[in-house]
């Protein structure tokens, strides 16, 4: 069980988004515009972030590279979650500092280990 922050500006998304984590237990903090994402990810702290690399207004690299730049933020790790699908778009985004990187629209499955990647699920087996 972790915090994750989604980052994402489309409601359907970000719904399905926090129905999969919530099911898995985990805490969920939203923010649907990235606007001071360092101050939000300061007062949250959360283990993961899903980031949405095409927000209205701002880039999703930007806001990585940020977090990434920042000594108090660095650690976290960071899932994009985009549309973006393209090679040359994949390597724009590897190389902003993500973990991970998973296109739109992406299966449950690979959610759900995407994030257990980063943040053990409570429902585990041992």
């Amino acid at each position: 069980m972790g915090r994750v922050l989604i980052v994402e500006d489309n409601e359907l998304n970000l719904k399905l988004f926090h129905d999969l984590l919530t099911i898995q237990e985990h805490e969920v903090v939203i923010s649907r515009n990235g606007v001071n994402i360092i101050d939000l990810v300061k007062d949250t702290k959360p283990d993961l972030i899903l980031m949405d690399i095409h927000l209205n207004g701002i880039s999703g690299i930007d806001l990585i590279q940020t977090l990434k730049a920042n000594q108090e933020t660095k650690h976290i790790p960071i899932i994009t979650v985009t549309a973006f699908a393209m090679k040359v778009d994949q390597a724009k985004i590897s190389k902003s500092g993500c973990d991970m990187y998973l296109s739109k629209p992406v299966s449950i499955d690979k959610f759900f280990k995407a994030v257990e990647k980063f943040i053990p699920s409570v429902t585990k087996k041992e």
